[in-house]
């Protein structure tokens, strides 16, 4: 180190001599003062003092490359989609050729948007995955675009990259540690891609394996995101989207730990576990794949394989003789049971990260994959959340207001309102109509009523989510993906009832765990047979009628098991 030290120094001299001389030099007049000399000197050794006290790490030097080149690919892709709607929008375009020139301009900026999303990876992935969910808000073309490619089709690592991972981690390739890998991925996402192998006892796994130098390129990624919420706010000092980049900053290494993945894993089994001995049926068809753990790091995750057809893939379901009724109900039963009971929340439920298969004993059984985003909220959060959802489902505005308060809306409780069902308030507080007034509807005039939405109350919005308690914000996510899986699978199930009852069951338990009494053991008793008559009724289907094809319908029209719900909390 001193010997180091003395080199830089001298290094530093040569600098600090040089720049002197070449300042004489370049100047008509005398040389250097002896001041100006002892400066540059000072300057030349600290330039060289730096280089030992700060030492840049690989991952230093592939942020500074990569930052500058992705901040310029996402000025270049959003100003060819701006010049483009700006340019085919001609004022002279009206009807039908008007249509089809916006069809065309989202079309093609949503193969911009894809690319860039390509080109970048990472976070940039995500993001299109998450607009792939966003049918009710955004342009088709958009939606099925990004979710066409993005889900599991993603741009995969090469064999020799693979292999170096598992050098680097295990020691060894993965033909002298497996029977046999498939070199060839079955799946390829955002933040890893998907290996079939077979164990040395015939056993077959599926091996994740992290794309490689994700780690490097996903720093670049915060500080392209910092760059561009920075910029934001200095052009526009109301909008401060500092929230986000403090998402990203905690979640996204917890996601490239397959460690911290497996932990995951192994505790929601064990919650589903609990949730099963504790009288909930439908537990015991919620499957979590075991982890193999000889052959798991921080970039490997090795699991049991799983054969399954797509949750929202409707043809592959028939064939399993599953009904799209019967995937609705269980996934809907496992997130309310995660957000209501147990509060540690699967915050990445997309279509890509759930199978559906038949269990050994012929039962259809929901198989959760991807355990690398999940939230724990506290209980005092949960209570609140659940009391809020179950004032918006039964338009209660009183206790709207009340349970928005504890999540930091202020007045602007009518906007949270919106933000997290939405639908318009005026729909949300009606007290004539049943809890179809939350159905999310999916047509051009609703997703231009939501940009409307965005555009008059940006500011609110912005500021509401900048002051939410952090869980909501993966909970706002958790839900456009719930909502989307549901949507695909036709809606087949009233999905409100089922809130309601776990709502109001939360709610219930708590009070009668703070308020104990003599009847405690009857009106427990009570409360079950009115949640399991509450099930009843999603699981038949009574009260619900049928389109022309025969099959049934969303049934968000029902008001009797939401009723049924609001009697167990009563």
């Amino acid at each position: 180190m001193l010997a180091r030290l003395g080199s830089l120094a001298r290094i530093g001299a040569r600098i600090g001599a040089e720049v002197g001389t070449t300042r004489s030099a370049s100047s008509n007049t005398s040389p250097a003062s002896p001041l100006r000399r002892r400066l540059l000197w000072s300057l030349g050794i600290g330039s060289a003092a730096s280089l030992l006290v700060v030492q840049p790490s690989r991952e230093d030097l592939m942020v500074a490359y990569l930052t500058p080149v992705r901040l310029a690919r996402d000025v270049a892709c959003a100003a060819s989609i701006v010049a483009d709607y700006y340019t085919s929008l001609r004022p002279d375009l009206q009807g039908e050729a008007r249509e089809a020139a916006l069809r065309g301009c989202h079309q093609r900026g949503a193969q911009r948007l894809l690319q860039l999303c390509f080109a970048n990876g990472g976070i940039y992935t995500k993001l299109g995955q998450h607009v792939g969910q966003l049918d009710h808000l955004l342009p088709e073309e958009y939606v099925s675009t990004m979710r066409e490619h993005l889900l599991d089709r993603c741009p995969v690592s090469p064999p020799e990259e693979v292999r170096r991972i598992f050098l680097q981690d295990l020691g060894a390739p993965p033909e002298a540690l497996f029977a046999s890998f498939s070199e060839r991925p079955i799946a390829s996402a955002s933040l890893a891609q998907v290996h079939e192998a077979v164990d040395h006892s015939g056993r077959r796994l599926a091996v994740k394996v992290q794309h490689a130098g994700l780690r490097e390129s996903c720093a670049a990624d915060v500080a392209t995101v910092a760059a561009l919420v920075a910029t934001v706010r200095w052009i526009f000092p109301s909008f401060d989207y500092g929230w986000l980049v403090d998402e990203i900053r905690e979640n996204l290494p917890r996601e490239l730990n397959f460690l911290h993945e497996a932990a995951n894993a192994e505790r929601c089994r064990a919650n589903l576990e609990a949730s099963a001995r504790g009288g909930a049926k439908w537990a015991r068809q919620v499957h979590v794949p075991s982890i193999e753990y000889r052959t798991t790091t921080t970039r490997i995750l090795t699991m049991e394989f799983i054969d399954g057809a797509g949750v929202t893939d409707r043809a592959a379901l028939s064939r399993l003789g599953v009904s799209p009724r019967q995937v609705s109900l269980l996934v809907a039963e496992a997130f309310n049971d995660m957000i209501f009971r147990t509060g540690y929340v699967h915050c990445d439920p997309h279509a890509a990260n759930m199978l559906v298969r038949r269990a050994p004993n012929g039962a259809a059984q929901l198989v959760l994959l991807d355990h690398g985003l999940y939230k724990e909220i506290t209980d005092s959060f949960r209570l609140e959340y659940a009391g809020l959802w179950r004032s918006l489902i039964f338009a209660d505005a009183d206790g709207i207001r009340r349970h928005s308060a504890a999540m930091n809306a202020g007045d602007a409780y009518d906007v949270f309102a919106c933000i997290l069902t939405q639908r318009p308030w005026e729909q949300i507080v009606d007290t004539r109509s049943d809890t179809s007034r939350l159905a999310i509807e999916r047509s051009p005039e609703t997703r231009a009523a939501a940009a409307e939405f965005m555009a008059q109350y940006g500011r609110e919005i912005n500021d509401l989510l900048a002051r939410m308690p952090r869980p909501l914000l993966l909970l706002l996510k958790t839900n456009d993906c719930l909502r989307s899986v549901d949507h695909a699978l036709g809606n087949p199930v009233n999905t409100f009832a089922i809130t309601a009852r776990e709502c109001g069951a939360a709610l219930r338990r708590e009070q009668l765990r703070h308020h104990p009494g003599p009847l405690v053991e009857a009106r427990m008793m009570a409360l079950s047979l009115l949640m399991w008559y509450g099930r009843m009724q999603a699981v038949l289907g009574w009260n619900r009628g049928a389109d022309a094809s025969g099959e049934t319908t969303a049934g968000v029209g029902s008001s009797t098991a939401p009723h049924t719900a609001e009697v167990a909390a009563a």
